[in-house]
């Protein structure tokens, strides 16, 4: 956001230590809050009171006879013969609270749901395969789908009608007319299940592997043509009216004009970058981003934050300052690297889920001011220069309140209000920190307390992009930590992993999304360590990965493994949305570890999933960016960086200073069991730059192996 950094980076070290040491506190005293809650009376207790989920459990004390997701749901659905209503949200979900208010706590509501159907309850981040191929249903049925989302089945599981947020009367009709239809009309009712069926098994599904492909830089220009006309020139991002930050689509705009040195694409990252930062969007006194904007102008977030968005945004500004050395780019990664530490990390090293956008009942409470709090926090003079600062106004106003944003940098302050740099530093950090400690003082929103395996490996991987951007000897230190949690909780002897964790407590297993993002966070540890342990920690999960999730008939993953218990579909996760397809990012994952462990049965298996998709990837290029990063690896100069000797660690630092999207690290100090770096250990630290096993002329100065990646 801001030009300045939160606290001095002399301090910062210490200063993030300090939050640990609070977090653990805080975190126990919000656990003996919620089993204080848990303990209180209530007139209504359903099966959900011995889930862990968060969000579940928000609905324990409804009225409403909640089943959680299994067998036993859809058995007594069979028994009684009734239509069954799956039910899917998210802790965090603003409209699913809404409806939880209007609807599910609603004692009328509640009798003719219970009277009628066998009701589901589904958090979508602990089963994001249920999420899916419902989601997928509703999509197919209405054109469109969200959050709370409400798909009802018949007794066996196959969807007959769904939606998503309905009001209470119009949801009171929809039960009646449907149970009607179901006790009068049951061919019919049947008939449409086995057609939508059909199709949701046929969506998004590859049978058959494409043939004969050749790559080319063809394909991105074209891509890259059909998408320009939907920038936003002026606010950046895509034209819409409710814009979300999408981290891959920018980290492959940027890679795409880096290749090929487009200014006009690259201004367009930089722009939206810019415009985020300095925007509502973005929490200005607190670090991190929220989920989305609901306007164009990055002004007004759906307040709640979520760890996956800004795992992803930290590793997008960070490549972003590497290109550019833009201080607010920088400010962006600490102060929300500082928010993740503070406010998301847990004792043992891993990463909560989500921060709530609600607070005191009210979506966005905990985040906005009045001029009245604003001058009630500030002396005169800070509050003249927050007024300025944060453009206290009509730009700001929101539902009478003001929201913290900004139009400049710094820098660009400075220079308006005849400032030093240091002084707008300093001033912005003193008023900042004030208005934080002001801000504890509310009622904090909602925390969803499980931590996810998939979402915490983006956090490793932006924490380590992070370190190598700024060389913060502590976030190197929070991805090992992170990777600790995850060795020791999440991740089994046989390479199996599980899919979330909270009190003690490892379950679910382990989709495809745990995996390739698993992998390619062990992948950037051995990357950043050259301690070979975690390449041989991501080579044993992609060994299960094939084992379990992969189809050889059309060289595809599954989102699930054969061990689950089979839904109404298998799917597979093929287009890229805010976080990456589990498929494009295997296919990267496996592309990488194939070079750095000689494999390539790997590689050529990522290239035939690319090319899989490679016909549909000009036509929605915003859907296909994570597969594009992978097709410019391979149609443009993919480097292996060897740094080998005593001194690698230095050499590898003076590297990081550049921008070098196409490049993978390998090395050590000494010898190494990796066949790529046989021959390559030599009497002093020495840099090999190669492609495809073919190497330049070694050299020991850094700048030589920039130019010989710039011949």
């Amino acid at each position: 956001m801001i030009g300045q950094k939160f606290v001095s980076m002399t301090k910062l070290p210490l200063f993030l230590f300090t939050l640990t040491i609070v977090i653990i506190t805080a975190s126990c005293n919000s656990q003996k809050e919620n089993n204080t809650v848990q303990n209180e009376e209530h007139k209504y207790t359903n099966d959900l009171i011995n889930e862990s989920s968060p969000y579940l459990l928000q609905h324990a004390h409804n009225p409403v006879n909640w089943m959680p997701w299994g067998d036993a749901a859809f058995e007594k659905a069979k028994t009684e013969n009734k239509l069954v209503l799956v039910s899917i949200g998210y802790s965090s979900c603003h409209w699913c609270h809404v409806m939880e208010h209007e609807s599910f706590e609603d004692e009328e509501v509640a009798n003719l749901m219970n009277e009628k159907f066998i009701c589901i309850k589904v958090d979508r981040e602990e089963r994001p395969d249920v999420d899916q191929v419902y989601m997928n249903a509703v999509q197919l049925m209405t054109g469109s789908g969200g959050w709370p989302l409400n798909c009802f089945t018949l007794p066996d599981g196959r969807p007959i009608y769904g939606g998503t947020y309905f009001q209470k009367t119009p949801w009171m009709e929809l039960l009646e007319n449907l149970d009607y239809k179901f006790q009068k009309s049951p061919q019919e009712i049947e008939n449409f299940a086995n057609n939508l069926t059909n199709g949701i098994q046929q969506s998004e599904l590859i049978e058959t592997p494409v043939t004969g492909i050749q790559f080319s830089a063809g394909k991105l220009d074209t891509l890259m043509l059909n998408w320009i006309p939907n920038f936003d020139t002026e606010d950046g991002g895509n034209l819409r009216d409710i814009k979300f930050p999408l981290p891959n689509n920018l980290d492959f705009m940027m890679q795409y004009a880096y290749h090929y040195s487009d200014t006009a694409i690259m201004d367009h990252v930089d722009l939206t970058l810019r415009k985020m930062a300095l925007g509502g969007i973005y929490d200005q006194v607190g670090g991190g981003f929220a989920r989305y904007s609901t306007d164009v102008k990055w002004k007004v977030p759906h307040f709640e934050k979520m760890l996956y968005d800004n795992a992803q945004l930290v590793s997008l500004y960070a490549k972003a300052y590497q290109r550019t050395k833009d201080p607010l780019y920088k400010h962006v990664v600490y102060q929300t690297l500082e928010w993740a530490y503070r406010e998301m990390m847990t004792p043992e090293g891993s990463f909560y889920s989500a921060l709530d956008a609600d607070s005191d009942g009210e979506e966005g409470k905990f985040y906005v001011w009045t001029k009245e709090e604003l001058k009630a926090t500030l002396n005169e003079d800070d509050y003249d220069f927050a007024n300025s600062y944060y453009n206290i106004g009509m730009k700001t106003l929101w539902e009478g309140n003001h929201i913290l944003l900004r139009e400049m940098s710094n820098k660009e302050y400075a220079l308006r209000m005849a400032m030093s740099g240091a002084e707008v530093d300093e001033k912005a950090a003193a008023i900042n920190k004030q208005l934080l400690e002001k801000r504890s003082e509310r009622i904090r929103p909602g925390l969803d307390d499980k931590s996810l395996t998939s979402w915490n490996a983006l956090m490793t991987i932006g924490l380590l992009d992070a370190y190598q951007a700024f060389d913060e000897q502590l976030f190197l230190n929070g991805a090992i930590l992170n990777a600790k949690w995850m060795q020791k909780k999440q991740l089994n002897d046989d390479g199996s992993l599980l899919h979330t964790y909270k009190n003690g407590e490892s379950k679910i297993n382990g989709f495809l999304e745990d995996y390739c993002f698993a992998i390619e966070a062990f992948t950037k540890l051995y990357e950043v360590t050259f301690d070979e342990k975690y390449i041989e920690k991501a080579d044993l999960m992609a060994t299960y990965a094939f084992d379990h999730f992969y189809d050889e008939k059309s060289g595809m993953f599954f989102f699930s493994s054969d061990e689950e218990g089979a839904l109404i579909a298998r799917k597979m996760e093929i287009s890229d949305n805010v976080i990456p397809a589990s498929n494009s990012a295997m296919a990267n994952a496996i592309y990488d570890l194939g070079i750095l462990l000689d494999k390539r049965d790997y590689k050529e298996k990522a290239k035939q999933m690319l090319a899989n998709v490679y016909g549909d990837m000009d036509s929605y290029g915003s859907s296909y960016t994570n597969w594009g990063i992978l097709a410019l690896n391979i149609v443009n100069p993919y480097y292996e960086l060897a740094i080998t000797g005593e001194e690698w660690k230095a050499r590898m630092k003076e590297l990081n200073q550049y921008y070098i999207p196409n490049r993978l690290f390998m090395g050590g100090e000494k010898e190494s069991d990796l066949e790529i770096l046989e021959g390559k250990f030599m009497d002093e630290t020495t840099i090999f730059v190669c492609i495809e096993g073919a190497c330049k002329m070694p050299t020991n100065a850094t700048v030589d192996a920039v130019a010989q990646m710039n011949e």
